[in-house]
């Protein structure tokens, strides 16, 4: 399959003022935004392809039994409809693929990263009326239904699996080696998952240093939402700076002295120095 290629200027533009608008809107959309994420990386994917993707997802929600019942039975019926029935789940194999973190593409593809395939999950769920929401356990995405006294969880990525007694801390205990905090089982905000598909996507592109294009609009998306971390100005500078533009770079790195030097100034002058090597590149 051909390689994602991004959208014109002008239309990153726009996408970028509708990510923007979205995120800081009083309920943000978890599907539109991924969705602009999408369209993001990929320029094939137009207004035709946007709505046509959210239109599969009320298609998805059309099939899901009318009020299953308790949390239980509402994760046992989207087990049945998407991971039994429609074969969404994921294989080692999508860590390699930037598609993997491309909502339209895994609704194509039905294949993706766990917190993709949670994304699908909850998209429908929450369409069908289910009381269902993210949990960003350490190093797997997983998805909850019910209140925490009584909630279920499934993995998406092994097709909806119910989790059991125990599963979960396994999970937890493989990613991180550390046991399970009852805090981690806590529903994530829309706007969290969006920027961990965003981290997600910045370290595939990470490990693809001729893909720093990728890792430049992951920074730029990330810095759009309302809250995020400050060191993601640094991390833009030094992909300007990488990519060759070194004035852009430099006036990156020192509004990001600006902001460090009120906690730290030895870093703030490090970074300072960082700003006029990127400048005596232009000589």
């Amino acid at each position: 399959m051909r390689p994602p290629y991004p959208p014109p200027p002008e239309r990153s533009a726009e996408l970028r003022r509708r990510f923007a608008e979205e995120a800081r809107s009083e309920r943000p959309d978890l599907s539109t935004l991924c969705l602009l994420v999408g369209a993001e990386a990929d320029g094939a994917l137009d207004e035709a392809g946007l709505d046509a993707a959210q239109m599969e997802l009320d298609r998805l929600a059309g099939r899901v039994p009318f009020r299953p019942g308790g949390p239980m039975a509402w994760a046992t019926a989207l087990h049945h409809l998407l991971g039994a029935q429609d074969g969404f789940r994921g294989s080692p194999a999508d860590y390699q693929r930037l598609e993997s973190s491309l909502l339209h593409e895994v609704l194509r593809r039905r294949r993706g990263l766990p917190i993709l395939l949670s994304v699908v999950w909850m998209e429908v769920a929450r369409r069908a009326g289910a009381p269902v929401y993210g949990v960003a356990l350490p190093g797997h995405f997983v998805v909850g239904f019910g209140p925490q006294e009584q909630q279920v969880l499934v993995d998406p990525f092994d097709g909806g699996r119910v989790l059991g007694a125990g599963d979960a801390e396994l999970l937890v205990a493989g990613a991180t080696g550390a046991p399970l905090d009852q805090a981690m089982l806590t529903p994530t905000d829309p706007l969290d998952v969006v920027l961990r598909i965003l981290n997600n996507i910045r370290a595939w592109a990470a490990a693809r240093p001729e893909r720093s294009d990728v890792s430049l609009w992951a920074v730029d998306l990330s810095l759009l939402l309302p809250s995020h971390p400050a060191r993601l100005r640094y991390e833009r500078a030094q992909l300007l700076v990488q990519r060759g533009d070194f004035v852009d770079g430099a006036v990156e790195l020192e509004a990001y002295a600006g902001v460090l030097a009120a906690v730290d100034e030895a870093a703030a002058q490090r970074v300072r120095g960082q700003a006029r090597a990127a400048r005596a590149l232009l000589n």
